[in-house]
């Protein structure tokens, strides 16, 4: 009798448990509607307002469209946001390598200060950090009397628009590769230094090819930041035509005049910029999770590249 009741309740049990089981998935009913409210809200706040983008500029013909790209105002926009990012990446890439670096191989004092201050860009509106440098560099700022006794221009001129960027872009690269690197350790790099390899040699055969995905990955956020921001280089660049507007400030310019397609004539080339951008974030990251998944769990001592073993001898 004993274990006919201990087979029924085991029966029971094994029910329940199987119950218990399907109850953790979510009904049919449930994941189609959750899909159909996540497809229909990118729908109106994505995929709406940028075929809306296309649709305006185009409205009025190819010919329409083309005349307010190829516009000298529109020209110099084009060539200085490009410059200004040209600048800035790089520079921020340098910055971002270094702190991390820094803050994931060695323990130093003020480390959770520097941690601070790479973050502080994410927490202060970009137009208080142009306000910033109003301060600094402007007629009335800090430093002002002495820019101009020297006849040095950083503000309404190219040198502020770098300046900005640089500001509102630097954690972007920093903050890709800090958890990164951190989670790698530093044994590889210790092994290459026991064998030999100076540092540059240990940081072009270790560290970078560790942190290749992560670098590029945070290289293009920052890309895309800079190319599209707004807030910062309005503040210090004095909306000059054809000087210091970059792309998203002469599309304000042109909006703000009621010259609508060629207001979203400029901004269908920004938005291309941001698919493509997207897209070589997706590669980026498909061909990284591709590289985790294909990469042995610990890399032995033997597979350092063969010019840092060849340090030993």
């Amino acid at each position: 009798m004993a274990g006919a009741i201990a087979g029924r309740l085991g029966g029971h049990g094994s029910a329940r448990a199987h119950h218990r089981f399907d109850a953790t998935g979510e009904a049919p009913w449930v994941r189609y509607t959750l899909i159909a409210v996540a497809v229909l809200f990118l729908t109106l706040s994505l995929f709406v307002p940028l075929a809306s983008v296309f649709y305006e500029a185009l409205r009025k013909g190819v010919q329409t469209y083309w005349e307010a790209l190829v516009e000298p105002d529109a020209l110099a926009a084009i060539q200085l946001t490009l410059t200004v990012a040209a600048i800035a990446v790089p520079l921020n890439v340098v910055f971002g390598v270094a702190a991390a670096w820094a803050i994931a191989k060695f323990d130093f004092r003020g480390k959770n200060l520097l941690i601070t201050l790479i973050d502080l860009p994410f927490s202060v509106s970009p137009v208080i950090s142009g306000l910033v440098y109003v301060l600094l560099f402007g007629a009335q700022g800090w430093l002002g009397p002495w820019l101009e006794a020297h006849d040095i221009k950083i503000l309404f001129a190219v040198p502020g628009l770098v300046l900005a960027t640089i500001f509102v872009t630097f954690p972007f690269v920093a903050r890709e590769l800090i958890p990164l690197m951190q989670a790698q350790g530093s044994e590889e790099e210790e092994a290459a230094i026991v064998l030999g390899a100076s540092g540059w040699q240990t940081f072009r055969h270790i560290t970078l090819p560790n942190i290749r995905w992560g670098l590029l990955y945070g290289v293009i956020l920052c890309n895309a930041r800079a190319m599209g921001e707004f807030g910062a280089v309005s503040v210090v660049s004095g909306h000059i035509r054809g000087l210091t507007n970059t792309m998203p400030l002469h599309v304000e310019i042109l909006y703000n005049e009621y010259n609508f397609a060629a207001a979203f004539a400029v901004a269908s080339v920004l938005t291309l910029l941001a698919l493509v951008t997207l897209g070589i974030k997706t590669l980026v990251e498909f061909r990284a999770r591709k590289e985790t998944e294909a990469a042995a769990p610990e890399r032995p001592l033997s597979s350092l590249p063969a010019s840092v073993q060849g340090q030993a001898s």
